[in-house]
């Protein structure tokens, strides 16, 4: 028996590979079972070069559990070990430093295990004990026995074993217990190893037997050895790829389509990425890439190694050029993986163009499900524009598909404003905005529909990308100053009678948690809406991005507002105005002489003071004006009571406020009910 301490510079490794890979020690079974999948492939790469003659036979990985004896055991028939390979591969750990160790790698257990060459350490992490017997495939190699309890001493001994290749039992310590429970390891080789290239046994399949499930004599196999993307393309049929989809992720839809990578220059990379269904949530669709290192599980945290929008996409990424045992810090910034994430931009956007310009049908039918992809791309990243431009697609609310540049020629000879702008329309909701789009179709404008999660960014985005073009949600505005052709037309109102029909609807405007009204009067002609609410497309779209954009809340916190737009042209709004000046001249009478008499008085007296310097006013003189200025307040107050008094009581007016309310979604409870009474009342 040969008894020696390991060769680590530091007094005790032990507790240090326990500390600081606790959070991630599950990753020692990848590690175990990676060792024995190397260990079967050497065998093969020697029997085919010939350097290995015997029988192959059965090169099953096995792992056990025996919970009374408390082990967890990997086995496997590979090439095995002498004892000066043990010494060399076990014993003398390279080891740079506990101080520089500790410092640099504390926060990552695949960082630790990576750079250190520690996989077969990692078993520490959950053993109290580790033992290895093996066998070397050489001939007249005799079977050893290693054993280490977790401190630097380890012996060597003679072992028997009939067969070549390596067992390693793991005695689980007491705080890992639930390594001993089958469904835990279960959960783990299907995590980690369910596509190793051997296969992997696990216990035995089992069948229903006199009311419960027993054991058969078939083993249980973990792992599809050739899984799909190891496969050439050109041999397989879409039903192939849907089938290995539904393996990935069996509660999903079907996908949209699939890009098969497959690239021996300047990298090694192979895979498949799905295109989901996905329709409104983002973040739930995260991190459904599951990345390889030659069909060992690494993560599927693939920030960095895609681009952030491509973390959408499902599917597996499998490339040796991209370690197995390294922090994602590391991914994310390495050179490689940096010329991989490039490369497969490149691909998804050449998948795209090519299905667009083969089958533009297909293509618009998917586009809906499509566009948050490639919105996302465009935008996050400049280059994805650049080549997306060609086969993003606009949609109108008709349903009909075009592309920047097909849209841009259909809109230009009657969308450009009078500063020579494009004005694209748009509506987020058909629905709602009924009468806005049908009042920008009698115009004989096209209004757009942007109803998905990212349109909101898209439509800036794309405003600094067009030139000389903007975009105006379809009810910012009356639709004749939405698309300014010429100078607005003057006002038949005069400015008092215009602000007492403004007053009079004011007054009677409901009281709604953060949102306010302003009230305007325009001459629309008589064939426009008597009122109508509009909201400002440059505050609206400001509150719509601060759910996407940090820094901007403020912006959520503002009152909504909104515009409504009196048509002094209307018959209903000549109506409210004729009965107003009706029922309020008596009463107005006084109060408007008396305001007008107070307004020549003001302006005399600052007309005496403009000519004196300010030292020369005496305190008399400033109170004059003063009181002057709040007698001609208390007058002016009077009259809005007035008018509110009889706006109170004017059943068209109320009607028509709530008409504008209700087509904006706004009228609800005790003010609907009271509208829906006043309509019977009405047509009475």
């Amino acid at each position: 028996m040969q008894k020696g301490n390991i060769g680590v510079t530091t007094e005790n490794i032990f507790p240090v590979i326990k500390k600081f890979l606790y959070s991630d020690h599950e990753i020692f079974l990848r590690e175990m079972v990676s060792n024995a999948v190397d260990a079967t492939q050497k065998l093969k790469t020697l029997a085919d070069k010939g350097d290995f003659k015997g029988e192959m036979g059965d090169i099953t990985v096995r792992v056990s559990l025996d919970k009374d004896k408390g082990t967890l055991t990997i086995s496997d028939r590979g090439i095995g070990m002498t004892e000066e390979e043990i010494d060399k591969y076990i014993n003398q750990i390279a080891f740079s430093g506990v101080t520089d160790f500790l410092d640099k790698y504390k926060d990552s257990a695949n960082a630790i295990i990576g750079h250190f060459g520690l996989g077969f350490y990692s078993a520490f992490m959950v053993s109290k004990k580790v033992e290895i017997i093996t066998k070397s495939y050489k001939d007249d190699a005799k079977a050893v026995k290693w054993s280490c309890d977790g401190s630097p001493e380890f012996t060597i001994e003679d072992a028997e074993k009939a067969e070549r290749g390596t067992d390693i039992v793991l005695y689980i310590d007491d705080d890992c217990k639930e390594y001993l429970e089958k469904t835990q390891i279960e959960q783990l080789l299907q995590k980690y190893c369910k596509f190793m290239p051997v296969t992997i046994a696990f216990g035995k399949e089992t069948e229903w037997k006199d009311g419960k499930q027993v054991d058969t004599d078939k083993d249980h196999i973990i792992n599809n050895v050739e899984p799909l993307w190891t496969k050439t393309p050109s041999t397989l049929k879409d039903e192939d790829y849907k089938s290995f989809y539904r393996t990935l992720y069996p509660m999903q839809d079907e996908p949209l389509f699939w890009i098969h990578l497959n690239v021996d220059y300047p990298f090694h990379l192979t895979g498949i990425l799905y295109f989901p269904r996905i329709k409104s949530n983002i973040e739930i669709q995260r991190n459904k890439i599951q990345l390889y290192c030659n069909q060992v599980f690494v993560t599927d945290q693939v920030e960095g190694i895609v681009p952030e929008f491509l973390t959408l996409l499902h599917g597996v990424i499998d490339s040796p050029d991209i370690p197995l045992n390294v922090s994602r810090s590391y991914l994310q910034s390495d050179r490689d993986v940096k010329k991989i994430s490039t490369y497969i931009t490149k691909k998804v956007a050449d998948r795209l163009a090519s299905i667009f310009k083969n089958d533009r049908k297909d293509y618009e039918e998917k586009w809906d499900d499509l566009k948050i992809f490639i919105n996302y791309g465009m935008l996050s990243q400049d280059d994805f524009y650049d080549r997306a431009k060609d086969f993003a697609l606009l949609k109108d609310v008709d349903g009909k598909y075009f592309t920047f540049e097909e849209y841009r020629t259909l809109i230009k000879d009657t969308q450009t404003d009078k500063d020579g702008n494009l004005i694209y329309l748009y509506a987020n909701n058909k629905e709602e905005q009924y009468s806005y789009i049908e009042a920008a179709r009698q115009k004989g404008y096209s209004v757009l529909l942007m109803d998905g999660q990212l349109d909101t960014p898209a439509v800036s985005m794309l405003e600094q990308k067009f030139e000389k073009s903007r975009f105006t949600r379809v009810d910012a505005d009356i639709i004749e100053r939405l698309i300014v052709k010429e100078d607005a037309p003057k006002q038949t109102l005069d400015a008092d009678t215009a602000d007492n029909l403004s007053q009079a609807f004011r007054s009677q405007m409901p009281s709604i948690e953060k949102t306010e009204f302003y009230v305007e009067v325009q001459s629309l002609g008589e064939n426009a809406q008597p009122v109508l609410i509009t909201q400002s497309e440059y505050m609206r779209r400001m509150k719509d991005i601060s759910r996407y954009q940090q820094g901007m809340a403020f912006y959520a916190e503002m009152p909504d507002t909104y515009s409504l737009v009196l048509n002094s042209d209307h018959p209903l709004i000549k109506k409210v105005l004729d009965d107003e000046k009706e029922k309020t001249a008596e009463t107005l009478k006084p109060i408007l002489s008396e305001i007008k008499g107070q307004e020549a008085r003001l302006a005399a007296l600052r007309q005496a003071q403009d000519k004196k310097k300010p030292e020369e006013i005496s305190q008399e003189e400033k109170d004059d004006v003063s009181n002057t200025q709040k007698a001609i307040d208390e007058q002016r107050t009077k009259k809005q009571q007035v008018i509110a008094d009889y706006a109170k009581g004017n059943d068209v007016l109320h009607q028509l406020i709530d008409l504008a309310l209700l087509q904006n979604g706004m009228l609800k409870g005790a003010a609907l009910d009271k509208f829906l009474k006043r309509s019977i009342d009405l047509i009475k």
